[in-house]
């Protein structure tokens, strides 16, 4: 079967029959005087240069730009490759990961052609290789590939890292990181409860005689109520805030688990050999463990939905 893309079978790919009424130099997206109406690289790289602030460039000013604007200001020869690039990848992950800004397990595995940094959590992989480019999937590939962009380039300062930066231990996570707050909310909540209970004692004690507030009985009481009700409310506020700090310590303590950080000791999905090796074969292992990954969580799915059904027959 003759291949669709080929220019000598008949079945190539077919222009609208209005292009046949246009003059060739402008079917061709040329101007008159035989010059391409696409800018020119030189025209394309002032157009960058005088958009984005490369004294302050970033991943997120490079996220904007098109493929087009990056070839144009950026030329590969000048490009890091090799273990340079993946030190500064290393280094740069690590400091992301230290930060909070990236969840990952960061490592540098296999020797020479066989160099690698990989980078895996709960939620995907990534592999670099000393060329630049990546293989991977989830919001690790995401985090990471702009991050191999930026320390491709000469110019862009990589910030310095513990070699042994990265996630902490599960047991190092503590909750309550506003408890200042929170004690101040206390203290708040506290004194408004307290008015309150004032303002309800005096009421009593006119309705008993002991005090004589006149015809303000009425005011003193809801006063007294309402400064109840505002501190209850607030420590509440409290207990809910100190509950999901809590909450959220433990979600991050079971990822942490779940990738066996701050320990010596991988996943037990994750395969030994291919790391030691590093290489190809880390990434083709990789690869599989994801597609077994991705089949099982279909396969759940997809009995969750059957079970579904049947509840609802």
């Amino acid at each position: 079967m003759a291949d669709s893309g080929d220019p000598s079978s008949g079945d190539g790919p077919r222009t609208s029959g209005g292009d046949a009424d246009r003059p060739e130099s402008e079917a061709r997206g040329t101007s008159g005087d035989g010059t391409s109406g696409e800018p020119s690289t030189e025209a394309l790289r002032a157009e960058v240069e005088a958009r984005y602030d490369f004294e302050d460039f970033d991943a997120e000013t490079m996220a904007e730009m098109s493929v087009e604007e990056w070839e144009a200001v950026f030329e590969p020869e000048s490009w890091l490759t090799g273990a340079g690039l993946l030190d500064r990848v290393e280094r740069e992950l690590r400091a992301s990961v230290r930060d909070r800004e990236v969840f990952a397990v960061v490592e540098r595995v296999g020797e020479d052609e066989a160099d690698r940094v990989v980078a895996y959590s709960d939620e995907g992989y990534v592999v670099v290789r000393p060329d630049g480019t990546v293989q991977g999937t989830g919001t690790v590939l995401r985090d990471v590939e702009p991050m191999v962009a930026l320390c491709s380039m000469e110019a862009y300062e990589v910030p310095d890292v513990a070699d042994d930066a990265g996630l902490p231990h599960p047991d190092a996570v503590r909750a309550g990181s506003g408890d200042f707050g929170n004690r101040m909310l206390q203290v708040v909540a506290g004194a408004t409860s307290l008015a309150g209970a004032a303002f309800v004692a005096v009421w009593l004690g006119s309705v008993v005689g002991a005090v004589d507030v006149g015809f303000a009985g009425a005011i003193v009481l809801t006063l007294g109520l309402l400064f109840v009700g505002v501190g209850a409310f607030l420590f509440m506020t409290v207990a809910n805030a100190r509950l999901s700090d809590r909450m959220r310590a433990e979600q991050y303590r079971e990822r942490l688990r779940a990738v066996r950080a701050g320990s010596d000791e991988r996943p037990a999905f994750l395969p030994e050999e291919a790391f030691e090796a590093g290489g190809r074969r880390l990434e083709e292992a990789m690869a599989r463990v994801h597609d077994a990954a991705m089949t099982e969580a279909a396969a759940g799915e997809e009995a969750a939905g059957e079970v579904g059904g049947d509840t609802a027959r």
